[in-house]
């Protein structure tokens, strides 16, 4: 290969953002091999005090990947030049922003510059996963920090109002399938939300007909209307705090608590079904599926190479 065609090859690449770098769990084996230890000391230390810690920063992971890819953008704070992505409507009931930044705090005490904001959220959600009881898988690492942010691009995000059929192309967009949809969402066996996402399907006069009449009760007295929309439910009623399958047992008897929960299995016809089936029998079929699911995740669109940066500070470029 001539040196003109390399270079010109090279520079086709760079234009666009293709690198030869690679995600890999071993990325820091030299140059921060405690990361995760180091990660592990802080949110278990967290999640003594917070119990939503693992489905808040899990959202977060997932909520950054949808936008532009794994790039820590969603950590962003409106700055010059940056519009947050944390403003937008899909990420305004986020938390746990300031747990990252402690994390993030603890990791450059050890390794100054080294490890990417990006990398901390893919890090932490498996380890918060696993600490609720739930798999452990080898979370690759290498990501680098976007130094932008995408607001416009938060309706890639799904909502809990969605479709079946937006649903599915908002995963399908990302090249994450049926089997990717239902492991994910999946993650609702911990965690709350709030009335506001879900009290359209308890209307007196035209209730989801999908509902479970004992849970739609139990819902209504929980989400009066016109009650306080911002109380929080258990996504899942029966093991709430626990990462378990009890999810999709909670579908197969229609108490699934968001539309997009309960949509999975009670939509005719739909290829999901199939899918919480399998996992409600077999939460080792689950576990072996959401690892999988959350690598795929985690490896939507990263920076590497000379890309990005590592952020210092992951609220701001830097």
């Amino acid at each position: 290969m001539s040196s003109v065609l390399a270079t010109v090859i090279c520079v086709v690449m760079l234009f666009w953002g293709i690198s030869d770098a690679q995600l890999s769990p071993t990325f820091y084996a030299s140059t921060c091999p405690n990361v995760s230890s180091i990660v592990r000391g802080v949110v278990e230390q967290a999640a003594r005090n917070d119990v939503r810690l693992g489905a808040k920063l899990i959202r977060m992971h997932f909520h950054d990947c949808f936008v532009d890819g794994c790039d820590g953008s969603i950590l962003l704070v409106d700055a010059n030049g940056i519009n947050s992505e944390q403003d937008e409507l899909p990420n305004q009931s986020v938390e746990g922003y300031g747990v990252v930044d402690d994390i993030k705090t603890a990791v450059e005490n050890v390794c100054p510059g080294i490890v990417s904001c990006a990398d901390i959220l893919a890090l932490a959600s498996e380890i918060l996963v696993t600490l609720a009881g739930g798999p452990t898988w080898q979370v690759p690492l290498g990501r680098r920090d976007s130094t932008t942010a995408n607001a416009a691009r938060t309706s890639d995000i799904p909502s809990p109002f969605e479709t079946f059929e937006n649903l599915s192309l908002k995963f399908s967009n990302k090249e994450l399938d049926s089997t990717d949809l239902v492991a994910l969402s999946g993650a609702h066996t911990f965690g709350r939300s709030q009335c506001q996402f879900f009290s359209q399907r308890l209307n007196d006069t035209n209730p989801d007909p999908t509902l479970d009449t004992t849970y739609l009760q139990t819902l209504r007295q929980a989400c009066p209307q016109g009650g306080n929309p911002s109380r929080l439910n258990n996504l899942d009623p029966t093991t709430p705090d626990d990462f378990d399958n009890n999810y999709f047992t909670n579908l197969q008897n229609n108490r699934g608590l968001l539309q997009t929960d309960q949509i999975l299995f009670s939509t005719s016809g739909a290829d999901t079904v199939a899918v919480v089936n399998r996992f409600a029998n077999s939460q080792t079929a689950f576990f072996d599926s959401f690892a999988q699911s959350m690598i795929k995740l985690g490896n939507l669109s990263p920076l590497t190479g000379s890309n990005g940066e590592i952020r210092a500070d992951c609220k701001r470029v830097n």
